[in-house]
């Protein structure tokens, strides 16, 4: 999602919306580093996914956007796709042949085949759209509001949506989402958190705290925020980054704590 164009009108629902998740006496876990590699420093990360060996990711800003292939051991970028000039690219998935992505306030989306990152064709919906992930049978995409909205992976007509609370507070501003051991987890844009959540019901599980990585203190401006997850399901690894942050890290999840109300 975006950046300094909003950045007071957001910061101001993040402070509220946050004021409240943060009081839930919910479990919070940190990270440990097992390894780090290269990240493209110009990449304002919106999207990421491991697949086959290589990372997936779709990068924002207009002008700038694209979807790439990249080479996890040195972030080397093996194949790229400019999104068209005007659009401000989001969140991406892979489904079948086809990766899919969206934009952020242009209610347009793209199918790209896999291998070539030709672009298939277009799609419309309502609403912004912010992150983009799948759990085998439905698109999943955070769009800014306390919302998860589920789609038909074929026509991406909207089927269900769940509200994101944590005990009861509504929680927005959900960028970059994946799917994660039947959960979906989220950058909480902003903040260096994590919110696991239950996609059924929308309720906060636990919040992953990235503030111990090397560069979610380095702050070279304002829009150098954490986002980007993505999981490894066959070897059970954890990659995640941030926009312009100039490492991705693999991680392993500290045991949770649970905070005093």
């Amino acid at each position: 999602m975006p950046f300094r164009l909003r950045l007071s009108s957001l910061l101001t629902l993040l402070a509220a919306a946050w004021a409240s998740a943060a009081l839930a006496a919910l479990p919070v876990q940190g990270v440990e580093v097992k390894a780090s590699y290269p990240h493209d420093p110009r990449a304002f990360t919106q999207g990421l996914l491991y697949l086959n060996g290589d990372l997936y990711e779709s990068t924002g800003l207009i002008g700038r956007s694209t979807i790439r292939r990249v080479r996890l051991s040195d972030g080397a970028v093996l194949q790229s796709k400019a999104i068209s000039s005007g659009l401000f690219g989001e969140g991406m998935v892979n489904w079948g042949a086809e990766l899919i992505s969206v934009t952020w306030q242009d209610q347009v989306g793209f199918r790209w085949d896999i291998k070539t990152f030709a672009m298939r064709s277009s799609f419309k919906y309502a609403g912004e759209g912010w992150g983009l992930t799948q759990d085998g049978k439905s698109l999943i995409m955070s769009d800014g509001t306390p919302n998860l909205r589920f789609f038909d992976p074929r026509t991406f007509k909207e089927t269900r949506r769940v509200r994101i609370t944590a005990e009861g507070q509504p929680v927005g501003n959900l960028n970059e989402i994946e799917w994660v051991k039947g959960e979906v987890w989220g950058n909480i844009w902003g903040t260096n958190i994590i919110a696991r959540i239950n996609p059924a019901t929308g309720a906060v599980k636990g919040w992953i705290d990235l503030s111990a990585l090397p560069d979610a203190a380095r702050k070279p401006n304002v829009d150098a925020v954490a986002n980007g997850i993505a999981y490894d399901s066959q070897g059970d690894r954890l990659f995640v980054t941030g926009k312009l942050w100039p490492r991705l890290y693999e991680v392993r999840l500290t045991a949770p704590r649970t905070p005093a109300r």
